[in-house]
């Protein structure tokens, strides 16, 4: 294929190839050829190319080579000379006169024809004056040219007039003349080809839309006769769009006959739709009788033709005619002529809503579609009012036909207006509240229409008003209710009001909210009655029997918690309305007459169409006991089947429709239950099975049936049906075959397969697919591998010897089924046979039809057969790309065949496709061609095959999909008006933004950059059109592709793109509906300053037509926009948190955010419900943003506070007494948000929004059932919830609130006077707590007993709890769930601050009413005992949180877990609580066992910290209750011995020790942040020593709690309990100590180092010590300690980092607060010395300080055994050091620090020796000191800490003088050179007063403690 690649064909490699191979090579040539023309100079090469090109014109090239060559020859003479292009002309003018009409010569023509068409449509009038030679050419090859011929001659002509335009004037007659009579040639392709090409004509020929107009109309009308579908849009297109122009022509003509009115121009198509071709009454006698109906196809190809003839016009046309378009279309429905018989009216009233919803939903905006709604109510009523006037006048026969007519504008109308209500959702208002259109009114009125097709239609019309807006639903419910108990003896208004009843208990499941519960009891009270009372009125039997069972079939839709208490009630009429025996059936058989046998089938049709609407919607009620009882009905119904046929010859033929109804409504249940169910059944009911389809006693039994629907999704091809791919959903998996779950015995085995292979030679396609679907059933049922072999064989021997066109492809379909449902593995010894057979007859080019389900069936065999295909891929490629060379692309069906055998194959091949090697590139390059031959063809079905094929080669091949030509051939697409292509299209899309959404969006603008103007893509780029498209389109998958497309899109281009993206959201949101994009004033765009007019944005034609405005973006859209607003927000935040700064001046967020506030604002105070909670939604995601991002302006200002009003005004509406509760939840729910937020910091501000909340719990505390409810009860729980929640984040936001508040005091003094306090929100909830806190507790009781274990449900109150009711409790469950943390945590504090209520257990009885239960337990005893009230509410607390913390759900968010902890945190403060949880100790330890499990399960560091406090409280709490019981027992000495746990003996018992919990979960935290404490890691071969690090903070304050609440657990046992956990704990700490001192930059202790030292500081000096009993264990324990420390300080390559400073402050604490159990122990002893003497060595003046200090406080130690020895050993090397400053004195603050610290130690060494010492001990230190002072000539010159040290040393030698004097005088007199030394120094100091002044400063500074101090004092 790489040979193909070049600018001439390569004819050498051409030649070397096969003959097969060679059309695919010149295709890919001129594929490549086509791609690089327009990019080179082609001057040299033109003459070979012309050559090579016209030489391929004779070569018979195939449809889509002969299109490219045009294609290729035109543009070559466009781009070079045209020297030639005469000639070449010629000679194709020449080859199109040929007299050869052999079919080999064929091709030939058709090239020439081709080229001749793409010369003139690119060159246009360079041509001159050869057209008309060239028109009366193609004209006379018309006449005598087979179909083909026909076809491309007319393709041809339209483009010779595209390209001339005005100038081929005087041939438009003649062309007109010739092409019109072909409209009704008998191939459709060609009727295709005649309307496109009269369509092209019309843009110039005045007299088409003139003189002609009538003519043509017939025309078109006659074309339309026995048309497919592809005829049907041709020539709709043309007559719509003729008919546009004669009533607003496109240029002025003026010389000729006035235009057409509109009333004349739509008389002219109601013809059409009324009398088809046959014309203006012209024919006379047949026509006058009224004889003869239209066909379906003219009447839908004319409903096409109204719909484009309106989108023509546009949609201001539409608006201002509305009411002319409306009255005329209602015409056509009421016309006799379009309803003779039911069939048809129904086809026709389907034409009509056809035209009004395509252009109504379409064109139209919000506003104009509102206005067109009250046009429709009107005509409504106009209606209802004539129809009441002849119901008047007695029943003359004038007045039943206008019955019949007002009944079929009537059905047209509702269920427009419903789809208007509808699809405007809650934006209808409006409409609805306006009382001048009265549309309630109007449309229930229908309810009384005497046609049931009406009352239908207004019934389903409510439905839609009830789903758009919800608070309708149940007044009208009890409007309805009200009336049929009223109206009971009318059997109009029975028969309405139940359905209108249905319709709206049908309509529930669409609206969240709900109904009450009590409207089900109503339902079913009615119900009962009507079916009760059926029997006593004739008149009234069946429509109540009708009615009641109609009710109860729609009450089953409300699901199984309303059903459930119906139940029993339901099964019992059931079995009441079916005969219980055979016997008791032959008696009936005798009885009835022909009317109660009516009553009775419709009775027993309605009870099995109840039964299958209870299987279909409450499958949890569906247990084995209740089918049971079910298929007692069930059989009995089955039994009377057979009987019917006999009971109908008895009565009449009447009663054949409630019959079939019984058997539709009896197939429909079978097909829903489990086939097991009826296995005993199976006989009869394939005997009846086998009768509906052999037995054609009248043919309206298939329109009972659900054959369509059994047939495969994917087989619509074949029956020509995909038309109904728009809206067509297959039952998939239901019906005949699954029905035969095993098939049984023997004989039913064979019946079926005899009715099956009888089937497939069936001449309906429709059974022949449903047969083959069948067999496949069967084999995969049967698996036996001899009966799937019987069949094989069967179908392989049919194939081989028949030839007509039925069996073959009816057995060709076997096979695929064969293979679909057996699979690959147990088909596979068929394959090669199979494949072999399809391939031959796929290439039978006699018959397209057996081509078509030949390689239909291929295409099922790729598919199931898998990797067991690969063998097969190339024979069958080669086939598919020769077919698609080949087959005339008029056979579209093939072509569509062909594109899905090649989607397979591709996926056969799979990611092989990859690969580099020859035949994979083969195979590849085979794909791509065949991809791009279907990508040309002109049926969009094959496009969009060639789309789903491309699709598929991107997932595995990416790089060789050329992304720059398909993302503008998708884009292309969008704007298809085939729904299909578009569904390709974007579900492409969607593929290819998920991993290349930039390079998407680049391509895309790239074509709106050379587009012309057949596109609408502009400056806002695909998305733009994407949005818009959201706009107009209704199909779900569609909509759902496009809203993931624009997620990818967003996810990956929003954060670099933000402007564009928020401005794309603003001006969805804004809905501007004048032009869609109005730039802002001050937005100083440049770029923007030369833009379009965009208003294609939003509407589908894209045409500059500026009489179309662009409708404004639908509610739906808008809502879209506002969920892409908050995802904006979100990526923001997960990109850069920069975006949250206004420092940073680059395209962030925070710069767009007064745009993010208007639009959320727009959003929550639209019309539409759904917007509003989107705009809530996002007021709340801004809010929690950008709550601390502060004002760079206003420092000590966030940047919020500015939009205070607006956030108040956004959310007042919401606050209404009408908004529905799930709008006034959220809104509670952003209440709290803001107050709770920090950003507005004064009280009266916040007040607006507080007052809001107040309001709310007003509600709250009206109790149940006290205002009258519009939606169900879980509703009014969400809603009340929501209050409640709201109150307690504000609540419990109170202590977290603002960022800025001081956790060290110094900073408190900073904060500005208008802060508020951190503790003010308090004042604004304290007034209502007295209220608040009884309502949270109520709710935690519900919550409490909701979370129940099912097995307990008995213990529920029978009637609900404080907020909901029994029978909406697995809903309410849900809204509990959502809400429950933060009221407990509220709780917890209201709680702590009362002392559990204490002094409120006197207004225990409520105020409230008490339809609160749970409230009132007050009312009926006396109010409890404070301590009950405690227990139970620490029970209620605590229970909550265990129940929840014991297993959070993974989906629960983490807010929920740590509100629960800080609950419990709060609570355990409360010195109530603490009581009681250390009473229980049970209880404690479950608690600590439980937080264990959660630090599990939960990861966050957050969590972790706060799980640390509950310990610490419930540690502190037992440590209260230990304290207690021991001064209680002050005196027992021994008893005094065993309290605290272990007792005597020392025993912890797990599950009962609240110390073993508390040490399992402790130990756990500690190994968890420091794996490295865990010995069995060290010991593991695997393990690699760690150098101790830095931990995170987070998790340094983790161990350093941790550590604290260790050291603290020894205080809570007895001394044996003591002992055995002491080792544990003191090895915890200690290695703590050794991993965490890490020497930081700043000298600061670690976090965890400081409790660890405190810690071991607790440990060695408890109590213990004096407890004899344990004396020797003690001392080893403190012994083995500090050993243990000493080790872990021994200086050590490994640990370079190691803070020894921390180290020698741990071994200190040992000598000073264990020094009895440490003296004379000399290995110790030694090993202490070691440290300090490194120490004292240290190169770093810090350490050596810190040293100082610590050897001072050893020195000091009142045990002079213990300090003596330390004295002798490091008193020499302290003078040594300090003397040896003299030579190097300190060059830093940190270096003179250290000679000071040493300095002090030697004078506190002075002062403790004896008198007789003292001499010695001052000949130490005087010297010493002295050699520091300075020479008074240095003394300016030295650096200032060099004088630092001259000053302390004069200043302690001045001092030390008078303290010592004798001695003082020894040391000085025995050295005269220290006198002289002193003496001067001495008077240069007084000679310097500013030296005074410095020495009065410094004086007290040398009194003052050491200046490094410990945070925590240790000693």
């Amino acid at each position: 294929m790489e040979l193909a690649h070049s600018l001439l064909l390569n004819e050498d490699a051409l030649a070397q190839i096969t003959e097969a191979k060679r059309p695919v090579f010149i295709f890919e040539w001129l594929r490549f050829l086509d791609k690089v023309l327009v990019a080179v100079d082609v001057k040299e090469k033109q003459k070979k190319l012309v050559e090579q090109l016209t030489g391929l014109i004779s070569s018979a090239p195939g449809p889509p080579t002969r299109k490219l060559l045009a294609k290729n020859l035109a543009t070559l003479y466009s781009i070079g000379d045209t020297f030639t292009v005469f000639q070449t002309l010629d000679k194709c003018n020449d080859i199109i006169k040929s007299k050869d009409d052999t079919p080999a010569y064929l091709p030939t023509k058709l090239a020439a024809v081709a080229c001749v068409g793409a010369f003139y449509e690119k060159m246009g009038r360079m041509l001159g004056s050869s057209f008309p030679d060239t028109i009366n050419n193609l004209l006379k090859a018309l006449k005598s040219a087979e179909s083909q011929g026909r076809g491309e001659i007319l393709l041809s002509l339209q483009k010779v007039l595209s390209g001339l335009g005005g100038a081929a004037a005087s041939c438009h007659r003649d062309i007109y003349k010739n092409a019109r009579s072909l409209l009704t040639d008998r191939s459709m392709a060609v009727r295709c080809a005649v309307a496109k090409c009269l369509l092209e004509l019309q843009n110039e020929a005045v007299f088409m839309w003139t003189t002609e107009l009538e003519n043509l109309a017939t025309l078109c009308f006659k074309a339309l006769e026995g048309s497919n579908y592809g005829v049907r849009v041709a020539v709709a297109k043309l007559l719509g769009t003729v008919m546009a122009t004669a009533l607003m022509p496109k240029q002025a003509a003026g010389r000729l006959k006035s235009f057409s009115t509109l009333e004349e121009v739509l008389e002219l198509m109601a013809t059409g739709f009324l009398r088809g071709g046959s014309g203006f009454l012209k024919s006379g006698g047949e026509m006058l009788k009224g004889g003869g109906s239209v066909s379906r196809e003219v009447r839908v190809g004319v409903t096409q033709a109204y719909v484009v003839f309106v989108t023509t016009l546009g949609g201001q046309w539409l608006e201002r005619n509305f009411a002319t378009f409306l009255s005329h279309v209602l015409d056509l429905v009421s016309h006799p002529r379009a309803t003779q018989t039911h069939v048809e009216a129904v086809y026709s009233r389907r034409c009509v809503s056809f035209m009004l919803r395509a252009t109504l939903g379409g064109l139209l905006g919000e506003k104009a579609q509102i206005a067109a709604g009250k046009e429709i109510c009107q005509a409504i009523s106009k209606q209802m009012r004539a129809v009441v006037v002849n119901d008047i006048s007695g029943e003359n026969k004038a007045g039943a036909a206008d019955v019949s007519a007002s009944q079929h504008v009537m059905v047209c109308a509702l269920k427009e207006l419903g789809s208007l209500v509808q699809s405007l959702s809650a934006t209808a208002s409006p409409l609805i509240q306006e009382p001048s259109i009265g549309l309630l009114e109007t449309v229930t009125s229908v309810l009384l229409h005497p046609s049931m097709a009406a009352r239908l239609a207004a019934a389903w019309c409510l439905r839609c008003v009830a789903v758009a807006l919800p608070y309708q639903l149940t007044p009208l419910l009890d409007r309805c209710a009200e009336r049929i108990n009223n109206l009971k003896s009318s059997p109009e208004a029975v028969s309405g009001y139940s359905f209108a009843m249905a319709a709206l208990l049908g309509g529930v499941h669409q609206c969240p909210l709900g109904i009450p519960h009590s409207k089900g009891k109503l339902v079913v009270s009615i119900a009962e009655d009507l079916l009760r009372t059926a029997a006593q009125n004739s008149r009234l039997s069946l429509q109540r029997t009708q009615a009641g069972w109609l009710l109860l079939g729609a009450l089953m839709t409300l699901g199984s918690s309303l059903v459930r208490y119906h139940l029993p009630k339901m099964l019992l009429l059931w079995r009441n309305v079916f005969p219980r025996s055979s016997k008791e059936l032959e008696a009936e058989k005798a009885r009835g007459d022909s009317f109660t046998w009516q009553v009775t089938l419709e009775g027993r049709a309605g009870a099995l169409c109840a039964m299958r609407s209870f299987v279909a919607h409450c499958p949890e009620l569906l247990t084995e006991d209740v089918i049971r009882r079910l298929m007692t009905p069930i059989e009995c119904a089955m039994t009377m089947m057979a009987q019917v046929p006999a009971i109908i010859k008895v009565h009449g033929a009447h009663l054949k429709a409630s019959a079939a109804m019984v058997r539709l409504r009896l197939y429909d249940i079978l097909a829903l239950l489990p086939p097991k169910t009826y296995e005993g059944s199976f006989n009869a009911l394939l005997r009846e099975l086998v009768a509906e389809f052999t037995l054609t006693d009248n043919s309206a039994n298939t329109t009972t049936s659900l054959l369509r629907s059994l047939c495969h999704y994917d087989d619509s091809v074949l029956m020509g049906s995909w038309l109904q791919e728009t809206d067509h959903k297959s039952i998939e998996d239901q019906g005949l075959a699954e029905n035969k779950s095993t098939l049984g015995p023997e004989e039913v085995r064979k019946s079926a397969l005899a009715l099956v292979m009888g089937a497939l030679d069936n001449p309906n396609p429709i059974l022949r697919c449903a047969a083959g679907e069948a067999l496949g059933r069967m084999a995969q049922v049967v698996g036996e591998a001899t009966f799937i072999a019987r069949m094989a064989q069967t179908s392989f021997d049919k194939l081989k010897s028949a030839r007509d066109v039925v069996s073959r492809t009816g057995h060709s379909l076997a096979l695929g089924c064969l293979h679909r449902y057996v699979g690959g593995i147990g088909s596979g010894q068929h394959l090669k046979t199979s494949v072999s057979i399809l391939l031959a007859l796929a290439q039978d080019g006699s018959s397209h039809e057996v081509q078509t389900w030949s390689l239909h069936s291929l295409a099922l065999i790729v598919d199931s057969s898998g990797p067991m295909y690969r063998g097969y891929v190339e024979p069958t490629l080669s086939l598919v790309l020769t077919l698609l060379l080949t087959v005339p692309p008029s056979h579209t069906e093939v072509h569509q065949c062909l594109g899905r055998c090649l989607g397979a194959l591709i996926t056969t091949v799979g990611p092989e496709l990859q690969g580099n090697g020859a035949t994979i590139s083969t195979i590849r390059s085979s794909c791509l061609v065949g991809c791009a031959i279907m990508q040309d063809h002109s049926d969009s079905l094959v496009q969009a095959a060639a789309i789903s094929c491309l699709q598929q080669l991107h997932m595995f091949a990416p790089r060789h999909v050329n992304l720059s030509s398909l993302v503008p051939c998708l884009c292309v697409h969008l704007c298809s008006s085939h729904l299909l292509l578009r569904r390709a299209a974007v579900a492409c899309l969607r593929q290819l933004a998920q991993r290349e959404a930039a390079e998407v969006c680049e391509y895309a603008m790239s074509l709106a950059k050379r587009a012309g103007d057949n596109l609408n893509i502009t400056e806002t780029g695909l998305e733009g059109v994407l949005f818009g498209m959201l706009d107009r389109e209704t199909d779900r998958k569609l909509c759902s592709d496009i809203h993931d497309t624009l997620g990818h899109m967003l996810s990956s281009l929003a954060v670099e793109k933000l402007s564009h993206w928020l401005k794309l959201c603003k001006d969805v949101l804004a809905a501007t509906t004048a032009v869609a994009f109005e730039v802002e004033k001050d937005e100083e765009d440049s770029e923007k300053k030369d833009e379009m007019d965009d208003d294609t944005m939003f509407t589908g034609l894209g045409e500059d037509d500026k009489s179309k405005p662009s409708v404004a973006p639908r509610w739906v859209t808008r809502v879209f926009a506002a969920d892409c607003l908050c995802r904006i927000i979100l990526l923001c935040e997960n990109a850069d948190k920069v975006h949250f700064d206004l420092a940073a001046a680059r395209d962030l967020l925070v710069l767009h955010l007064s745009d993010l506030i208007r639009m959320a604002f727009m959003a929550a105070t639209d019309h539409s419900n759904q917007l509003r909670m989107a705009g809530l939604q996002a007021l709340e995601d801004i809010i929690k943003k950008f709550a601390s991002v502060p004002e760079p302006e206003f420092p000590g200002h966030v940047i919020l506070e500015q939009y205070q009003a607006n956030v108040g005004a956004a959310l007042r509406p919401a606050f209404s007494p009408d908004t529905p509760s799930d709008i006034t939840a959220k809104a509670c729910q952003v209440c709290s948000t803001w107050i709770g937020s920090g950003v507005v910091s004064d009280l009266n501000d916040l007040r607006r929004v507080h007052n809001l909340l107040v309001s709310s719990l007003d509600k709250v505390q009206a109790g149940k059932g006290s205002s009258s409810q519009l939606y169900s009860e879980s509703a009014t729980t969400m809603e009340k919830l929501a209050v409640l929640k709201a109150w307690a984040e504000v609540r419990s936001k109170d202590l977290i609130r603002p960022v800025r508040s001081g956790e060290d005091d110094e900073e408190e003094e900073d904060l500005g006077a208008d802060v508020l306090p951190p503790d003010s929100l308090i004042t604004l909830v304290q007034p209502e707590l007295p209220s608040l806190s009884r309502l949270w507790l109520a709710m935690l009781r519900d919550y409490a007993l909701l979370t129940l274990p099912a097995e307990f449900s008995s213990q529920l109150p029978p009637d609900g709890g404080a907020f909901y009711t029994p029978e909406t409790i697995d809903t309410a469950r849900l809204h509990y769930r959502s809400s429950w943390a933060p009221v407990l945590h509220a709780v917890a504090l209201w709680l702590n601050s009362t002392g559990f209520g204490a002094g409120e257990e006197k207004e225990e009885i409520p105020s409230a009413p008490s339809k609160t239960p749970g409230l009132s337990q007050g009312a009926s005893s006396t109010p409890k005992v404070f301590e009950e009230l405690v227990k139970d509410r620490m029970h209620l607390m605590l229970g909550v949180s265990i129940e929840f913390l014991c297993f959070p759900r993974p989906e629960e968010p983490i807010e929920h877990v740590m509100s629960c902890l800080q609950a419990l945190c709060t609570l355990l403060e409360s010195p109530c609580a603490k009581t009681h949880i250390a009473e229980d100790q049970l209880l404690a330890v479950e608690l600590l066992n439980v937080l264990h499990r959660l630090l599990l399960t939960r990861d966050p560091p957050a969590v972790q910290l706060q799980v640390t406090a509950v310990v610490q409280e419930t540690i502190r709490a037992a440590q209260d209750h230990l304290q207690r019981q021991r001064s209680s027992k002050e005196g027992e000495k021994d008893s005094q011995a065993s309290l605290g746990e272990g007792g005597d003996t020392g025993e912890l018992v797990p599950g009962k020790s609240l110390v073993f919990a508390a040490m399992e979960l402790l130990v756990f935290i500690l190994v968890r942040h420091l794996p490295q404490l865990n010995t069995r890691v060290k010991e593991s071969p695997s393990h690699v020593p760690l150098r101790p690090q830095r931990l995170p903070e987070e998790s340094a304050r983790l161990v350093a709690n941790t550590v604290s609440i260790l050291a603290e657990l020894p205080s809570l046992c007895s001394p044996a309990g003591s002992m055995t956990i002491l080792p544990t704990v003191l090895f915890l700490i200690t290695g703590v100590l050794r991993e965490t001192a890490v020497k930081t930059s700043d000298n600061s202790v670690p976090v965890p180092v400081s409790p660890a030292l405190q810690g071991i500081k607790t440990i060695i000096t408890s109590p213990l010590v004096r407890v004899e009993s344990i004396h020797t264990q003690w001392t080893g324990l403190v012994r083995s300690s500090l050993a243990s420390v000493l080790e872990y300080s021994q200086p050590d390559d490994s640990r370079p980092d190691m803070d020894q400073v921390s180290m020698l402050t741990a071994i200190t604490l040992f000598l000073l607060s264990a020094s009895n159990e440490l003296v004379g122990v000399t290995v110790l002893q030694k090993g202490c010395m070691d440290r300090f003497r490194n120490a004292l060595n240290s190169s770093d003046p810090w350490v050596q300080a810190r040293c100082y200090q610590l050897l001072l406080s050893v020195f000091q130690h009142s045990n002079r055994a213990l300090s003596t020895p330390y004295i002798h050993s490091l008193a020499p090397l302290m003078v040594e050091k300090l003397k040896a400053v003299e030579r190097s004195r300190p060059g830093t603050a940190a270096e003179l620090q250290s000679v000071q610290e040493g300095i002090r130690v030697l004078e506190n060494l002075v002062g403790m020796g004896e008198e007789q010492n003292r001499v010695q001990l001052l000949a130490l230190l005087v010297p010493t000191l002295v050699s520091y002072l300075l020479d008074e000539n240095a003394i300016s010159s030295v650096p200032q800490v060099s004088k630092a040290l001259h000053d302390f040393a004069l200043q302690n030698l001045m001092r030390i003088g008078p303290l010592y004097p004798a001695a003082f005088k020894i040391v000085i007199g025995a050295a005269p050179e220290l006198k002289t030394r002193l003496e001067s120094a001495i008077r240069a100091n007084q000679a310097s007063s500013k030296a005074k002044a410095a020495a009065r400063q410094a004086q007290p500074a040398v009194q003052t403690a050491p200046t490094i101090k410990l945070k925590k004092s240790f000693f």
